[in-house]
C-alpha cells in the first residue's frame, strides 16, 4: 500500500487481530462460547480488512494541519474496525436495534476522531 509502512501495517494487523479476540472473549463470556453463532466467529474476520483498508488515513490525518479535517480522518480511520466490532456484538442481544447501533458507532467514531486530532497535533 503506498503511504503506508511497514511497521503501521503490521500494528494495524495486529489491532486487528487483539480487537477480534477481545471481541471474541467478552461475547463468549456473556453468552457462552458454545452458543455463540458461526457467523459472530467468521464476522470477526472482517477486523482484519477492516483495519488494513484505512490505514493510509491516520499517517495523513497526523499530517494534516486544519483540525476538522485532521477528526474527520482520524474519525473515517476508525469507522470500519468499530463498526464490525460493535455491530457484531450488538447483533447477538435480542434487542437488537440496528439504528441506535449504528448511531453509537457514528457517534463513538466522532468522538475519537475529535479526541485524537486534539491529542496527535502536526509538529
Amino acid at each position: 500500500m503506498p503511504g503506508v509502512n511497514s511497521l503501521l501495517l503490521r500494528s494495524m494487523l495486529v489491532t486487528g487481530l487483539l480487537i477480534a479476540a477481545l471481541n471474541v472473549v467478552f461475547a463468549g463470556v456473556e453468552y457462552g462460547f458454545g452458543n455463540l453463532p458461526v457467523w459472530f466467529w467468521l464476522a470477526q474476520l472482517l477486523l482484519i480488512p477492516a483495519m488494513i483498508v484505512p490505514a493510509r488515513m491516520f499517517p495523513e490525518a497526523a499530517a494534516t494541519r486544519a483540525y476538522p479535517r485532521r477528526a474527520l480522518l482520524y474519525a473515517l480511520g476508525w469507522l470500519a474496525p468499530y463498526a464490525v466490532y460493535r455491530f457484531t456484538g450488538d447483533a447477538l442481544r435480542l434487542t437488537f436495534n440496528p439504528t441506535a447501533s449504528l448511531f453509537a458507532i457514528v457517534f463513538t467514531c466522532a468522538l475519537f476522531g475529535l479526541i485524537f486530532a486534539a491529542i496527535r497535533r502536526p509538529q
